[in-house]
């Protein structure tokens, strides 16, 4: 980036700044929303959830379908 360039474009570098961070924190919350650990932590709750009576076991059934596409998806490379 040349000297005029890099003038000219300074005011612009806090916007740049927020957007680099976005994409980071996008990047780790897709990282954790795929992560395979974290899915079956959060079907090991639903399971307890589902014994203890928090949840019926339609609900049970609905979070843990959700679960395994995000899972399913996540290998699949990203989002459906």
């Amino acid at each position: 980036m040349g000297l005029i360039s890099g003038l000219l474009t300074f005011p612009l570098a806090p916007v740049r700044g927020v957007v680099w961070l976005a994409e980071r924190i996008q990047e780790e919350a897709e990282r954790q929303m795929y992560d395979p650990a974290t899915v079956r932590r959060r079907l090991s709750e639903i399971d307890r959830s589902r014994a203890s009576g928090e949840l019926s076991e339609e609900e049970a059934a609905d979070l843990q379908n959700e679960l395994l596409s995000r899972m399913i998806s996540g290998r699949s490379g990203g989002p459906p």
